[in-house]
Formats: C-alpha cells, structure tokens, sequence
C-alpha cells in the first residue's frame, strides 16, 4: 500500500523525506517533484530497483534511465571526466532543465539499462528533490508515467498511473515547469541535443560559444 506525503506540510514533508529515503535505501519506488515534471525513482546503484522502475513504467533496457544528483561535486566520481564543455553548461543550467550526457566512471557496477558506457545526468531544482538526493545519493529517475501515457504534473497523475508499484508519493503541488529537461549528449566530437525541452537550442549555443542543433 503506497503513500502520499503532502509536502507543502512541515511536519507531512518531514516524515515523507524519511519515507522516501528508507524505501529508497531499501530497494523500493518512490515518486517526487522535481522543478520539470514529477520522477519516479530508485537507488541508483541497485539493480534490482532499477529493474522494478522499468517495469512499473513498462519501458525496455533499451531506454536507460537517467540520474539525478543532489550537488555539482557529485558528477566527478560518476564519470570518466567532466570536459570544459560540460563544465560550462553545468555551472549555467545546474540546478535546472539540462541533463547531460557523458562516459561513465568504468568503476561504476551500476545497471541502468543499455546505455552503452554513458549515463545522463542532472541536478534537478527543487528543494523536496535534492533533499532526498543528498540524503541518499544518486537517483536513477525517470518521468512518473507509463510508457506511451503523458508524464504527469500532479502527484495525482502519477499515481493515476502508477498505484501501488510505488511505496512513497512526495506531493509538492503541481511542478512549475510541465515540460521535460533538454538532453545535450557530449560523448563525441561535437555536442548533440538528442531532446529540445526546458533550455533551448538557442541557450545552449550561447554558452558553448558554437551553434548547437538537434540530432538527427
């Protein structure tokens, strides 16, 4: 049986945050708000969790599952190297609408599907968000919506969805953006947008100081 924690409460806000991070240290889903759309999420690092995300949204390995991160510093030990240009594009768009693409660490055991020796990462803006985050470390996290449905901007529509395949609901009212975070991926030569969403073309060219456009 799920629940649903009213974060606009000190005290309900309070005992969802420890909700959450007990489900999440315990392998189980979690929904939350994050400042683009509501995410269902799980411990990054555990398989089997991730396993579950991907079943309760009824999506395939073949579309891995970004990671969100609670602070700037935690990017350094999860891939290979952070080049100038994400730099750039972290210290202008983080917290906020980006998620970037980069090589994993190598070391890393985790499983979020077929991603290739990549992973997406972003540091959401939203308070409930890094929170949990910094409380439990790396999210694996993905829209709160089954595959095909539309992603939801209420705790309502994620639970709509979603039901009981999820433990703990975080309700932060309806999230102030409704569209999801643009992906930059910057594993080859030149940066490519695989999605247009919060931060435009536009704002990306003017960071990295070149045209930036969408991948074919």
């Amino acid at each position: 049986m799920s629940t649903v924690y009213d974060c606009g409460q000190q005290d309900s806000r309070e005992a969802g945050l420890a909700a959450a991070t007990n489900a999440t240290r315990s392998g189980r889903l979690v929904v939350l708000p994050t400042d683009t759309l509501y995410g269902i999420g799980c411990d990054a690092f555990d398989a089997a969790a991730v396993s579950s995300l991907l079943a309760a949204k009824g999506r395939g390995r073949d579309m891995p599952i970004p990671v969100l991160v609670g602070s700037w510093s935690t990017v350094d030990g999860l891939v290979f190297s952070v080049p100038d240009q994400a730099r750039k594009l972290i210290e202008a768009f983080w917290p906020g609408g980006l998620s970037i693409v980069l090589p994993h660490a190598p070391s890393l055991t985790w499983d979020l599907g077929e991603t290739r020796g990549t992973v997406a990462l972003r540091m959401p803006l939203h308070p409930v968000a890094i929170e949990l985050l910094r409380e439990v470390g790396p999210m694996a996290v993905s829209s709160a919506n089954r595959s095909g449905q539309a992603p939801p901007t209420t705790v309502a529509e994620a639970q709509a969805q979603l039901g009981d395949s999820v433990d703990v609901y975080l309700d932060g009212g309806t999230v102030r953006q409704g569209v999801a975070s643009t992906i930059v991926d910057l594993t080859g030569p030149q940066p490519r947008v695989l999605r247009e969403g919060v931060v435009s073309l536009a704002s990306l060219s003017e960071v990295l100081g070149a045209e930036v456009d969408l991948a074919n």
